[in-house]
């Protein structure tokens, strides 16, 4: 007896492909979530080079506004994976969101001060991130973040991974371990505003909620203020 590929649904339209959330990944290594690499030298260049301020957070939507830095949904990427690479040569003090890292580049950014947060975006959340302005000329509302996949949901919610569904008290017991094994003294000093910026585990953009609707034309912003729809965007 033969038996279609995993997801095949009788010739209909399998519900994968139906929903806009996410693609089908039932497809082999070639489907697999991609994240480029990022590098500590070139993040550091682009500082320096004021491509990137400092002074604000950095996450997907600053890289990608650099003209630099890209993410193509269609290749399967969802962010960037921050490496180590000249990890001698960043000197910076940010306060960055990334979609990978390991320990040696969480290591460098807490050690000159730094904040470092790992965080997964979905398909349509990827979309409006690795293009705001694009996305904002859309018309289309601000999409509500989704949780990561269960194959993910492990790296996410680890402290050593800094994962943004991480508890915060885990992960402060992890950067004291963090700077032990690699012998520098840890910043206590978060007092600077770059540092108060965050996101909820459903917002997209920093300062701005699921469900708005951003007019770059007449420079306004539009709210829900149906309850269903608040109710729906919040949840």
């Amino acid at each position: 007896m033969h038996f279609g590929p995993l997801g095949y649904e009788g010739g209909t339209t399998p519900i994968q492909r139906k929903t806009s959330f996410e693609r089908s990944y039932n497809y082999g290594v070639h489907a697999v979530k991609q994240f480029p690499p990022l590098s500590l030298e070139s993040l550091q260049l682009a500082i320096d080079t004021n491509r990137l301020d400092g002074s604000k957070p950095i996450d997907m939507a600053s890289l990608c506004g650099t003209g630099v830095f890209q993410v193509d949904p269609e290749k399967n990427q969802f962010g960037f994976n921050l490496t180590s690479d000249g990890i001698d040569l960043f000197k910076a003090k940010v306060n960055i969101e990334v979609q990978w890292a390991d320990e040696q580049t969480i290591a460098a950014v807490e050690r000159n001060g730094g904040r470092i947060t790992t965080a997964y975006y979905d398909l349509n959340s990827v979309v409006a991130l690795s293009a705001p302005i694009k996305f904002f000329k859309s018309g289309i509302p601000i999409p509500r973040r989704l949780t990561p996949p269960a194959n993910l949901l492990h790296f996410y919610i680890d402290p050593t991974n800094r994962g943004y569904l991480a508890d915060p008290e885990l992960v402060e017991q992890d950067r004291k371990v963090l700077a032990q094994k690699y012998g520098y003294e840890l910043s206590q000093d978060f007092s600077s505003p770059v540092f108060n910026a965050h996101k909820d585990p459903r917002q997209i953009f920093y300062g701005l909620e699921p469900g708005w609707l951003i007019s770059l034309q007449d420079k306004t912003i539009f709210k829900p203020n149906h309850p269903d729809l608040q109710q729906a965007y919040q949840s």
